[in-house]
């Protein structure tokens, strides 16, 4: 890192973009050394245990120096950026873009004196790119060359190694200085990063010009070249037990940082500090289908996405309001339980970066057209990887809809700090006994999982029991209300 001694530079430092968040990994630079940049641009996307959010900058002014390189995990706190903000030109560039770390010392100026205050950052977390007259250097081409693509990259691709040759596919030509950034949702440009792809040289396919996830694939694909296969009657014998479409390396090593990580130590926590116990209840959902089939063509659910989950979450509601000593936290310090009046609904969300559990907040006061309208947006924000980290703070009770992979049931660990998880099993026609005689209808597995030292074996089956007995006789939504 660089010194700087110019009054008029100005230390952008890591923001805290989550409650109590202590460091966050730079995923992308978006600007480099030279360029200008204008108040609220985006200047570089990070990663933090909870999301990957892009970081606008609060001044005006030229970039003089990006203090870590990609990849780096640093401390909220620390300077990532400089910026001269008295309006003095911009400094030389460089041919060829490098990491920070990486420059001549000569390539950037002094850091100035800390100025007083170093209270957070006036950051406004979650907006888009902003429109900006950032110059940018001329880029030479793909940052990867085709020699260095790993084989593990071709293995994911293709499912087994490459047998002939990949014709070259015609690349995008590279941004030329002055346009904008290609236009790519953020777990697009991580699943670039992660590949090696320049997006700047990648065709995009989507919607007004979007990169999309099998766009970075294919520029990946046209850029390997593919390896003969070995010969298997002519390798030695002690070689022809490895089945040839293996890769010889035999492991792939992926680092547990972000989402990953931080959800891996919640669950170890969760697990082994409340004590778990889970039952479960199958039951005949052919009723609430019908329903569900009924409200699509209502009027008041037109544009909204009605599915089973939507009557499952008002179940649980309507279970929990009969039961409201179940929606409470263990609260460790004051030894005390304390029961929550109000209901945020988590819902468990499998993403790119790891899975992750916003809530609707207060859901236990939306109708059932509001409810529809926060789980459509909730699963579409989850999806794009534009999940806030408020989102998935303060949860109380949590659903994990474990059928849409074709699975029966689960033994669902709670989300840390809640004392219930609803886990909902696949819906499938299975023989049942209806009104005397065996017919096929529609059947679900419930799993409700709790935390027992607050929640005993009576309380937890009242309400799984009723939440059976609603999608049973989805009536109950009406006489239970």
């Amino acid at each position: 890192m660089t010194t700087m001694t110019e009054a008029s530079v100005r230390e952008f430092k890591m923001p805290d973009v989550g409650e109590g968040l202590t460091e966050a990994e730079i995923l992308k630079w978006y600007v480099q050394p030279g360029d200008t940049v204008t108040d609220g641009q985006v200047v570089c996307e990070v990663e933090t245990a909870k999301a990957a959010v892009e970081l606008p900058i609060p001044y005006d002014g030229v970039v003089r120096d990006l203090h870590f390189p990609e990849g780096t995990t640093v401390d909220v706190g620390t300077a990532i950026i400089a910026v001269d903000v008295g309006g003095g030109s911009a400094a030389p560039a460089p041919a060829t873009a490098q990491p920070a770390a990486a420059q001549p010392a000569a390539a950037a100026p002094a850091e100035e004196p800390k100025a007083a205050g170093s209270g957070r950052q006036p950051v406004l977390v979650g907006y888009g790119v902003a429109t900006s007259s950032t110059r940018r250097r001329p880029r030479k081409g793909p940052e990867v060359p085709v020699q260095q693509a790993s084989t593990a990259i071709q293995t994911e691709l293709n499912g087994h190694a490459p047998t002939a040759p990949a014709a070259p596919a015609p690349q995008a030509p590279a941004a030329p200085a002055g346009t904008d950034r290609p236009l790519a949702k953020p777990p697009v440009r991580k699943l670039a990063k992660d590949l090696g792809v320049d997006l700047t040289t990648v065709v995009p396919t989507g919607p007004d010009g979007i990169i999309t996830r099998e766009d970075v694939h294919a520029a990946v694909a046209a850029a390997v070249p593919a390896a003969p296969e070995p010969s298997v009657a002519s390798a030695p014998a002690a070689e022809r037990t490895t089945p040839a479409s293996y890769d010889t390396t035999r492991e792939t090593r992926i680092p547990v940082k972000g989402v990953r990580k931080a959800t891996a130590a919640a669950m170890v926590g969760s697990a082994f500090t409340a004590p778990h116990v889970t039952e479960f209840v199958t039951v005949d959902v052919t009723r609430t289908m019908k329903l569900v089939e009924e409200l699509k063509a209502d009027k008041e659910f037109a544009g909204l996405r009605v599915n089973p989950l939507l009557l499952i979450a008002k179940a649980l509601l309507v279970a929990i309001r009969r039961n409201p000593d179940v929606n409470a936290s263990w609260d460790e310090a004051a030894q005390e339980i304390v029961v929550k009046h109000y209901v945020n609904l988590g819902i468990a969300a499998a993403t790119p970066r790891g899975l992750i559990v916003p809530n609707i907040k207060d859901a236990h006061a939306k109708t059932l057209p509001q409810l529809a309208e926060s789980l459509g947006e909730l699963v579409s924000t989850a999806r794009d990887g534009k999940t806030s980290p408020a989102a998935m703070q303060g949860g109380t009770v949590t659903i994990t809809n474990v059928g849409v992979f074709g699975v029966d049931t689960g033994t669902p660990i709670l989300n840390p700090g809640e004392s219930a998880i609803l886990a909902v099993g696949a819906i499938k026609p299975q023989p049942w006994v209806h009104k005397g005689k065996v017919k096929p209808r529609q059947v679900t597995t419930l799993a409700l999982s709790f935390d027992h030292r607050l929640v005993d074996g009576e309380l937890g089956s009242k309400v799984l029991a009723d939440v059976a007995a609603i999608l049973e006789q989805p009536k109950r939504l009406i006489t239970w209300a």
